[in-house]
């Protein structure tokens, strides 16, 4: 689980976790905020990990399958109102 807002050294973190645990994926969280969560796609490379699901708030049904096409368009788009992404 990768916290958006954690930045580059969430690689790091990862990298540390899959190295003693042995990782089979990627949940990115606190995606409703004004983070995008970019780091997610270094993780995945440099871990050969996909990215399973994506977090838009704090309730177990507020996790959402990921979706590369609209996690994409949604890093590109402008700031929304509000700075929401």
């Amino acid at each position: 689980m990768v916290d958006a807002t954690t930045g580059q050294n969430a690689l790091q973190q990862a990298r540390e976790f899959h190295q003693a645990l042995g990782l089979t994926g990627i949940i990115l969280t606190k995606l409703d905020g004004t983070a995008k969560g970019g780091v997610v796609v270094a993780i995945a490379d440099a871990l050969k990990l996909s990215v399973r699901f994506v977090g838009v708030g704090e309730k177990p049904e507020d996790l959402r399958p990921f979706v590369a096409e609209t996690f994409v368009a949604a890093m590109f788009a402008p700031p929304r109102a509000g700075g929401l992404p």
